[in-house]
């Protein structure tokens, strides 16, 4: 389908030659000579949403001349307007936790619209949608070669009904391609193969168009593309639906921070290294809702991977994203990537003509600005709670045993028989570890230093500690050819690192069952056992039911805390394990020099590897083409599954939209503390059968054995709703020492939230929740609004949201409040037991500030001021219409 740009525009519209033919193009200098204002310090970052502006001016795109003009005044201010725009990425990005149940919604839409005397066929993406299948493989099996296949079965009997289903979207809708099992997580495939950099495409006159590639992804990991520099975030699946179908993203000129890069990584460091010193800087900076632009003589220095690596963890530093600009390095990494030799002649052409390239000259106007010398980078970990603890590594067990005091209170040196086996359990053990997630497994430096780690361990004959389930989860295919090739992947497997599968697993919380005895010994002893991974996330409750304390690290280092199997040990400077003979092995002994690495890194990453294993990217193996759908319109929903149900949102809906009412006698459901997470709102992990979600299953004949996690029951509503503040870590002030999803229902007592919440609906009485800073940080999980807006929540009270869940709260209908003048659930005195009413909503505008009237439960009344968080004009239509979605339903019907 050819893009549609602005039909008035023509004065910035210029040709370029490359790759042996000529192309049109949006140019900014051309806005520059037609009078617009000056562009040319604008960041590289900030120029693709300019060229965004350009190029869909006029012409009904809600795109006009003053748009265009305040990106000069942004320059001229300092790197400041907070103007709205209206934003249209090139493409959407998914994986299959957060797109199945987009794809429900689409689904829906289609039986909504229908209803509403619409045609089915309106609810079809405009822009091209990639779902790369890769969060659903659990680590059943590890440790042993059959590890990979047996995994691969499993996952294949969970999971066929969601398979057939997105099979089935496959076909029924256009623009929307499946990428299926077993080929690699969504980020390392869109960096290694889907992105572009330069995207193209025919306009609505057949004239091919050249543009900056830009996307949004439901996973906030989709940030990770910025590093090859293309601008793209991750938003919620409701945002990501509005998008596909047209909507744009309605958004406020961002401010941009530069984060200068000098001096050079020292020897014995890694990208992971880096990362997690960038990541402790910008959260310390403040960033939420920004752009970041990496900048400086560093970047000369700096390979992609580890750009991708640092433009990965914008969600943990906070930014919407962090951007590499175009230059010398992007053009290697698209040639050594396979990709067309055309599309790389383009790319280099386009950047140089459009104001994109970064060279020696290049020195925009940033917001602000902060610096880091990359030799003063050390070796480090990052944990036990959060990406942004940062901890050298040479004070890592000191950090450990601290936190094993102050906030775990518990004893060190506690010691538990474990059934059948000769060792024991005690705190600090490392039970988990995991090469795994977009974040590294993308990086062939880090990858082939852990593959050597693991050779020079196994030539020494050390092997992992019996009680440390191991697992090497790749990225994509290329990783294992490539460690293959160096000869790397029979150490690792020699040391327990086999292949596991292809896709997020430990780092979405599929690490699987650790051994019972284990588990059984850990919760005698209530004590703290660890996990070590090379992903992006450490939060609590999200990596295994088993493991309080976890910890983000290289990959090299997640084999070396194998070897040593405890965080209570110093691994800088201790012997990490013994030789048969009784030698002591220090790290240093079996660490890879940064020669060693490159040069294993220039001999086996090849353009040719690239070539062959994404040659054949969206055919999958003989299972998925097995997998066998129907070819309808609309989608049959199977009565009996507890996979897929069609969602409540669009049943009975009308032709025309409410109006915003004021909250009235509103009751808290919860009150949170800070950094509240989406995964501790909506998690997506495994369940027990004591849950409401568990109890729903086995009240319809589901075994434990299948309950499969919830991230993979997305597709039913009834599944999530129950879900939505269960993380067994969550802890709810309103309750005293409980942790779990329990609350205070309409008698007072301790239930479920579930219950509680299904008791207040009953009784029409609409819901709260109170929170601290934060509030939703983490993965753009669209579940954490869906539950929270079928719960019953009529609004989220916080100190602050990040980016994300707030957009996605607003889009299922949620308002969200911030506190003002200093007050906090905790100067306020909450307790769960105050009344609450919000008015002003009749007549709201963005941002403005309402009062709220707490009623306490001796009849004490306080009226305090909040802010709306509604941002912008087109988000009061979306709460009017009671979602984002139903707003685009209602005009596609009338269209």
């Amino acid at each position: 389908m050819p893009i549609t740009v602005g039909q008035d525009n023509a004065k910035t519209r210029r040709t370029l030659s490359a790759g042996g033919k000529s192309i049109s193009y949006y140019s900014i200098p051309a806005a520059t000579e037609a009078g617009l204002g000056d562009f040319s310090k604008l960041p590289a970052a900030l120029k693709v949403v300019l060229e965004n502006m350009l190029r869909f001016e006029d012409g009904g795109f809600s795109v006009s001349l003053e748009d265009i003009k305040a990106f000069a005044e942004w320059g001229a201010n300092g790197g400041q307007n907070p103007r709205e725009i209206a934003y249209r990425p090139a493409r959407v990005l998914m994986q299959d936790f957060t797109g199945v149940p987009a794809v429900v919604d689409l689904a829906a839409m289609r039986d909504g619209i229908k209803a509403l005397g619409g045609d089915a066929q309106k609810i079809n993406p405009l822009n091209p949608v990639d779902l790369v299948i890769d969060h659903s493989v659990m680590i059943d099996e590890f440790g042993n070669p059959r590890a990979f296949q047996m995994n691969v079965d499993r996952e294949y009997e969970r999971n066929m009904e969601r398979y057939q289903f997105l099979k089935w979207g496959q076909g029924a809708f256009n623009n929307f391609r499946v990428v299926p099992p077993g080929t690699g997580i969504c980020h390392q495939v869109n960096l290694e193969y889907l992105a572009q950099t330069i995207w193209t495409d025919t306009d609505q006159d057949g004239n091919e168009v050249a543009y900056p590639d830009t996307l949004v992804g439901t996973d906030s990991h989709t940030t990770m593309v910025n590093g090859a520099a293309v601008l793209g975030w991750g938003v919620g699946g409701i945002e990501a639906e509005a998008a596909m179908l047209g909507q744009p993203i309605s958004m406020l000129i961002p401010e941009v921070i530069g984060f200068e890069l000098t001096g050079d990584m020292v020897e014995g460091t890694t990208g992971t290294d880096l990362v997690l010193k960038v990541v402790e800087m910008l959260r310390q900076k403040g960033v939420v809702g920004k752009f970041v632009e990496f900048y400086g003589e560093g970047l000369d220095r700096l390979p992609l991977a580890d750009r991708a690596t640092i433009a990965n963890m914008a969600p943990e530093y906070g930014a919407t994203c962090g951007f590499f600009p175009i230059d010398a390095e992007t053009i290697r990494y698209l040639r050594n990537t396979g990709r067309d030799e055309d599309r790389i002649a383009l790319v280099e052409a386009y950047a140089k003509e459009n104001g994109f390239w970064r060279d020696a000259d290049y020195a925009p106007v940033y917001t602000d600005t902060l610096s880091l010398d990359m030799s003063s980078i050390v070796p480090a970990i990052s944990g036990p709670k959060r990406p942004q603890d940062y901890v050298p590594l040479t004070n890592a067990q000191a950090a450990f045993r601290q936190e094993m005091e102050n906030t775990f209170k518990r004893p060190m040196g506690k010691e538990v028989a474990v059934k059948g086996e000769d060792y024991t359990m005690e705190s600090g053990k490392v039970v988990i570890a995991s090469i795994t997630s977009c974040t590294n497994t993308s990086n062939p430096y880090v990858m082939i230093g852990a593959g050597l780690v693991a050779k020079k361990a196994h030539e020494l004959g050390l092997n992992r500690k019996p009680w440390v389930k191991t697992s090497l989860a790749p990225g994509s295919q290329v990783v294992s050819e490539y460690l293959e090739a160096a000869g790397l992947q029979e150490h690792l497997d020699a040391v327990g690192f086999n292949l596991v599968g292809y896709g997020c697993t430990t780092c979405i919380g599929n690490s699987g069952p650790i051994q019972q005895e284990l588990s059984d010994a850990i919760a005698e002893g209530d004590l703290v056992a660890t996990s070590v991974l090379s992903g992006n996330r450490n939060f609590e409750g999200r990596i295994s039911p088993d493991v309080r304390a976890n910890y983000l690290a290289s990959p090299p280092l997640v084999v070396a805390y194998a070897l040593a199997g405890t965080m209570d040990i110093d691994l800088a400077n201790d012997p990490i394990a013994q030789t048969a003979d009784g030698k002591d092995v220090f790290l240093k002994d079996i660490w890879p020099s940064t020669q060693e690495v490159a040069d294993l890194v220039q001999e086996t990453v090849t353009r040719e590897a690239f070539l062959s294993k994404y040659a054949d990217v969206f055919k999958g193996d003989e299972k998925w083409q097995a997998v066998e759908t129907t070819d309808a319109e609309t989608y049959d929903w199977p009565a009996t599954s507890t996979y897929i149900q069609n969602p409540p949102y669009f049943q009975g809906m009308g032709t025309e939209p409410g109006t915003i009412s004021n909250i009235e006698g509103a009751k808290p459901l919860l009150i949170l503390g800070d950094m509240v997470t989406t995964d501790h709102i909506s998690p997506a992990g495994s369940f027990a059968t004591t849950t409401p979600a568990g109890q729903y299953l086995i009240e319809r004949q589901v075994a434990p054995r299948e309950f499969n996690s919830y991230g993979s029951r997305r597709g039913n509503h009834e599944i999530m709703m129950r879900g939505t503040f269960a993380n067994i870590r969550i802890k709810n002030e309103m309750l005293d020492g409980v942790e779990g999803g329990y609350t205070k229902g309409p008698d007072g007592e301790q239930t479920s939230i579930y219950e509680a919440s299904m008791a207040y609906q009953e009784a029409g009485t609409p819901l709260v929740v109170f929170g601290g800073e934060q509030y939703g940080a983490g993965s753009s999980r669209d579940w954490a609004a869906k539950g929270t807006a079928l719960l019953g929540v009529k609004a989220v009270i916080a100190e602050s949201f990040e980016r994300i869940h707030r957009s996605n709260l607003v889009g299922m209908g949620v308002i969200p409040f911030e506190f003002t003048a200093g007050d906090t659930r905790k100067s306020l005195n909450l307790t769960g037991d105050e009344t609450v009413s919000i008015r002003g909503l009749d007549t709201i505008e963005p941002q403005q500030e309402v009062p709220c009237d707490i009623t306490y439960a001796d009849g004490t009344t306080k009226t305090i001021t909040l802010k709306c968080r509604i941002d912008t004009a087109p988000e009061i239509e979306y709460i009017e219409h009671g979602g984002v979605l139903h707003y685009v339903l209602r005009n596609l019907a009338k269209s």
